[in-house]
């Protein structure tokens, strides 16, 4: 049996951790998802100013990809972010911004914008190829 990976980078608030997670075995029909974690990550990659942390990120990504063969790479965004103390609207744009700077990383792999609602609900916000 062929072990299925999916790569997140993510918020680490603890509390988007397992709705990402499960959204993403549910929806990907994943086994594992390797997470990375930081404070507020879609500013991160969006405002592209800490180059040390985006190197950071793009490494750990760089070993799920092409260690593990992940074929998605999500990046989140989420309500009540302690890191990212913005309006979801301003989130979902750095969420979006965020994946046009990870399509420069050039990984065999399809990138996903998620959000996670004040319920703890995922959506899919953009997918690398839709149209915004």
């Amino acid at each position: 049996m062929r072990n299925k990976f999916v790569t997140v980078i993510n918020c680490m608030d603890g509390r988007v951790q397992e709705p990402v997670n499960q959204y993403l075995i549910s929806e990907y029909k994943a086994d594992y998802v390797d997470v990375i974690t930081e404070a507020g990550p879609n500013k991160i990659l969006a405002e592209d100013e800490n180059k040390i942390l985006i190197e950071s990120i793009k490494n750990r990504t760089a070993v799920s990809v092409e260690k593990h063969k992940s074929k998605i790479i999500a990046v989140v965004g989420h309500y009540d972010c302690a890191g990212n103390p913005v309006e979801e609207e301003i989130q979902k744009e750095q969420v979006i911004s965020a994946m046009e700077r990870m399509k420069e990383w050039n990984f065999p792999a399809t990138i996903i914008g998620l959000w996670v609602s004040r319920d703890w609900i995922v959506e899919k916000i953009k997918q690398e190829g839709d149209i915004v």
